[in-house]
């Protein structure tokens, strides 16, 4: 238990310090891009989306891992033991879409809920960026 919990606060940290460099490293760069103003809010959109894409992979291969590790739980059901399926997995975790295709077990359960949270907060965390994207970029005339 002592492992699993170790190992679900490193990734949680992981994915944090991702988001919250992805964000700040936007805030600083969008000015500096090129491209017209109005543009910055997509390129806004995309380096979020592609945080959040980076995130999902990271809690896909820590389920994969813990797996293969063989004590910590399993995925069953609609599971086919490969990497795509943890990473499908994390991504229905992520987004808290719960269909329900693939059950985990054991302390991967833990690590699903915890999944769940963390991407609802950095969801929450990436509208709040964007709409001061937005409003940084509508106040300002082109020009």
């Amino acid at each position: 238990m002592l492992f699993a919990t170790l190992v679900n606060c490193l990734v949680i940290a992981v994915v944090v310090l991702v988001h919250y460099e992805v964000l700040h490293n936007l805030f600083i760069w969008i000015p500096r891009l090129p491209i017209p103003r109005r543009m910055g809010v997509v390129v806004a959109v995309f380096g979020s989306l592609i945080a959040h894409a980076v995130e999902v992979w990271v809690f896909g291969a820590t389920y994969y891992w813990l797996i293969s590790e063989g004590t910590h739980g399993n995925l069953v059901r609609g599971f086919n033991g490969s990497f795509m399926d943890c990473v499908y997995y994390s991504f229905v975790c992520y987004t808290s879409l719960g269909f329900g295709d693939i059950e985990p077990t054991g302390h991967l359960r833990f690590l699903s809920g915890l999944e769940s949270l963390v991407g609802l907060v950095l969801i929450g965390w990436t509208a709040s960026f964007i709409y001061v994207e937005m409003t940084r970029f509508w106040r300002e005339p082109e020009g």
